[in-house]
């Protein structure tokens, strides 16, 4: 591998990493705040679902449908260049259907369940499993997460390090939907704040493991259509879980106007890095 490359393929799981272990700030706060603050959750939920909404359906797919038509064509590129796209959506949907809905880590909580004693419902059999399942969930759903900034990094840095933030912040408020199921599960914040931690690890692991598998075969058809279909999960994961989680917290319009802040941030800092 040469040095240019090593660089590239560091820098991008570096910023899978960070996206990944973000998780942990949530466990800090579910931890330390007294209070969940809604309002900045739901402005935070939004402003992510709006850069990734944005730079999917304007940076993103457009550069995969240059590659694919690059590669095989107008007419075929650009049909695979849609079916891509539609497939990463359908990759997130598998993923929250087999992952049953009361261990799913987009399940929201707030800081104020943390309070209490949960000494003895936590030595409690059922809770624990429900606990080590939650994490196991939100490793499952960071897989592809950590697949998207990775394939990202690799092909546009600049472009990689808004999205690396936007998925970040996805997963702060994830964090503390993790923390306190574990925490009722174990009555132990330490272990609570560590599996939940440990959990982002999932999205450098999948991005990893997307590399060494795919690395050999990496050309422009295999690019093209990886880059669709990690448009595709953004978009799905935006609308189908940043939005109605943001809602959830009871903050609609405060979702909406931080949805529309981030497609404004992402659109001046493309037209600034041209």
């Amino acid at each position: 591998m040469e040095t240019a490359e090593l660089h590239s393929v560091l820098f991008s799981l570096g910023l899978t990493l960070f996206a990944g272990l973000s998780t942990g700030i949530g466990s800090a706060i579910a931890f330390f705040a007294k209070r969940t603050n809604t309002r900045f959750l739901a402005f935070s939920l939004g402003f992510s679902a709006g850069v990734m909404i944005y730079v999917s359906m304007t940076e993103i797919t457009t550069k995969a449908r240059s590659e694919l038509v690059g590669a095989v064509g107008d007419k075929l590129g650009s049909w695979l260049s849609v079916i891509a796209f539609f497939c990463g959506m359908i990759v997130v949907m598998l993923i929250d259907k087999f992952v049953p809905s009361h261990e799913n880590p987009h399940e929201l909580h707030r800081v104020e369940e943390i309070r209490g004693d949960a000494g003895e419902r936590g030595r409690q059999h059922a809770l624990m499993r429900m606990g080590i399942l939650t994490a196991l969930a939100i490793a499952i759903h960071n897989f592809p997460e950590g697949i998207a900034t990775f394939m990202a990094g690799l092909h546009d840095p600049q472009l990689a390090i808004p999205i690396a933030v936007a998925i970040a912040i996805h997963n702060i408020p994830e964090g503390i939907a993790v923390s306190v199921p574990i925490y009722y599960a174990t009555g132990d914040r330490r272990r609570a704040f560590g599996l939940s931690f440990l959990s982002g690890i999932a999205e450098p692991l999948g991005a990893l493991l997307a590399w060494l598998i795919l690395a050999p075969f990496l050309n422009g058809v295999l690019f093209g259509l990886i880059f669709s279909g990690v448009a595709g999960i953004m978009v799905f994961i935006s609308v189908d879980q940043l939005l109605p989680s943001a809602r959830k917290y009871g903050e609609h319009h405060v979702s909406i106007c931080g949805m529309i802040f981030g497609m404004a941030v992402m659109a001046v800092s493309l037209l600034l890095f041209l």
